[in-house]
């Protein structure tokens, strides 16, 4: 996709956006619960910031965002925030979108002297998101169990990852 771009989500971008969460989710059951309202899951209270991923002239491929963190783990140490959101149209994986946007989410946080976190279902349909993550630098730290369940009422693992603070090479140069 040599035309790709990325750029910050604006509120006309977020019906685009839910089109494509729409078809991971059928694809991948991303999110593993879909939202009552997708509107707010997409912006909800504690976000920060959102980009998006465009093809062409305004095609969106791909979306991030990052989150203040709900928790820190060592009020001595560096701010944090929490990557989330994170989604590629299946019509455009095996391209780096998802790689990019990581990019420059980790560009924006370095900027900001913000760390980095997330969370991942810890299950075997997460397994190209874990190998995403890990060949990118980011850490597994832990597991834990979510809050919510399943659909199906079932406890949900989370893997937690952090970022080492240095920012990789861009994936696009």
């Amino acid at each position: 996709m040599d035309d790709l771009r990325i750029r910050d989500r604006e509120p006309a971008d977020l019906e685009r956006c839910l089109s494509v969460l729409d078809d991971v989710h059928r694809l991948d059951r991303y999110p593993l619960n879909w939202p009552a309202d997708p509107h707010r899951w997409l912006s909800p209270d504690n976000a920060l910031h959102a980009w998006i991923a465009e093809a062409g002239r305004s095609t969106v491929v791909g979306h991030v965002a990052v989150h203040r963190a709900s928790s820190a783990t060592d009020p001595a140490s560096a701010p944090v925030a929490e990557v989330s959101r994170l989604f590629v149209a299946p019509a455009a994986r095996g391209h780096s979108v998802a790689t990019r946007l990581l990019h420059h989410t980790r560009q924006w946080a370095t900027e900001h002297q913000l760390g980095l976190t997330l969370h991942i279902v810890d299950h075997p349909r997460s397994a190209a998101a874990i190998a995403l993550y890990e060949r990118s630098g980011w850490q597994h730290t832990h597991t834990v169990t979510a809050a919510w369940t399943s659909p199906e009422g079932r406890p949900v693992r989370l893997r937690r990852y952090t970022l080492a603070d240095k920012v990789p090479p861009n994936p696009s140069a």
